[in-house]
Parts: C-alpha cells; sequence; structure tokens
C-alpha cells in the first residue's frame, strides 16, 4: 500500500520531471501491472514453471497437482478465493514486491486482471445505481497515521482487495482475530 500525498501529485503532474518524487514502490508496481498484463503467456509451460517452483517451495505436492489439474476447469477469481496456496502466496509476493514470484504468477495474474475486469463491467451494465463495499483493515496508531497525513492524496494497493456488500462481515472477522491477538500477549 503506498500513500502519496496531494502535493506530491500535483508536483509530479506539473512536469515529468517530478516523477521520480513518487515512492518507487508505487512506480514499480504501476510498471509491473503494466507488464505482466502485456505478456501474452504460454500458459501450459508457465503452469510448469510454477509447479516447479512451487515444489522448491515446499508446497504440498496434492495441492500443486489439484491447481494443475484444474485450473481451466474453473475461473481465476475461484482459484484466487480457494483456500490453497495460491492467495496466500500471491498476495506476500505482491505486499513484499516479490518479482520472481509476481512473475511466476504472471499467467494468473493476467487472467484474474482480466475475469475482475469483465466482472466490472458487467455490474456497471446491470446496475443502475452506485453500490457499496466494505473491507476490514487492521492497522496499528502508526499505520493508521499514514493515510490521515496524505488526505486528499492518493491511496495506491499493489495487491487485490477482498470485499463484502456486507458491512459487518469484516469487522467481526478482524475484531475475533485481535481479540485473540490480544489474548494471547
Amino acid at each position: 500500500m503506498s500513500f502519496i500525498p496531494k502535493q506530491e501529485i500535483s508536483k509530479a503532474l506539473a512536469s515529468e520531471q517530478n516523477l521520480d518524487r513518487l515512492p518507487p514502490s508505487y512506480m514499480y508496481s504501476v510498471i509491473f501491472k503494466d507488464i505482466i498484463l502485456e505478456i501474452d503467456h504460454d500458459d501450459s509451460k508457465s503452469m510448469n514453471t510454477l509447479a516447479s517452483f512451487c515444489q522448491q517451495q515446499k508446497i504440498r505436492e496434492k495441492d500443486i497437482d489439484v491447481f494443475k489439474r484444474n485450473y481451466y476447469e474453473k475461473s481465476a477469481v475461484w482459484w484466487y478465493t480457494k483456500e490453497l496456496f495460491l492467495y496466500g502466496m500471491f498476495n506476500r509476493a505482491l505486499r513484499m514486491l516479490d518479482m520472481e514470484v509476481m512473475t511466476k504468477l504472471g499467467f494468473f495474474i493476467r487472467r484474474l486482471h482480466i475475469e475482475l475486469k469483465q466482472l466490472h463491467q458487467e455490474q456497471l451494465a446491470d446496475s443502475q445505481k452506485v453500490f457499496t463495499v466494505y473491507r476490514g483493515q487492521g492497522l496499528s496508531q502508526q499505520d493508521f497515521q499514514h493515510p490521515v497525513d496524505t488526505k486528499g492524496g492518493l491511496l495506491s494497493f499493489n495487491n487485490f482487495l477482498s470485499t463484502s456488500m456486507r458491512p459487518f462481515t469484516y469487522v467481526v472477522s478482524f475484531c475475533n482475530y485481535f481479540t485473540v491477538l490480544i489474548d494471547k500477549t
């Protein structure tokens, strides 16, 4: 997640020389996204490369086989939300800007992006009104200060956000998680 103050955006837009004022993590994620979405992957070759990488990472062989065997039968969104190695590996790579892992997942990222874009277009066509989605996010007091300090600026996520149309879904799960965390300390 990158926080870019309003002043930095204005300066960057005024002159291309000031693009170096934007956070590097933001710039890397934008450039990487553009590249990964333009590459026309050979899915079978990419799948084998990912499977080999997963074996090196000690991912359960059974999970790798399930993914390889059934990849085309399910949507990328389905795979992303399934409790398998993919979700954790993918989100960790996005958080850490781990280019090696993201490159190996490139074929999947591209498919997921295309499907989400298509779903968004369908929702826009079907819905005449704007609808609200909710997301819970645990932040320390120090981390919470970043969005407060950059109010009016740009908040950029370098990952996919899971949301719900039910407002309390995430609130309850985060409260339960942090209650357990507090009890352990």
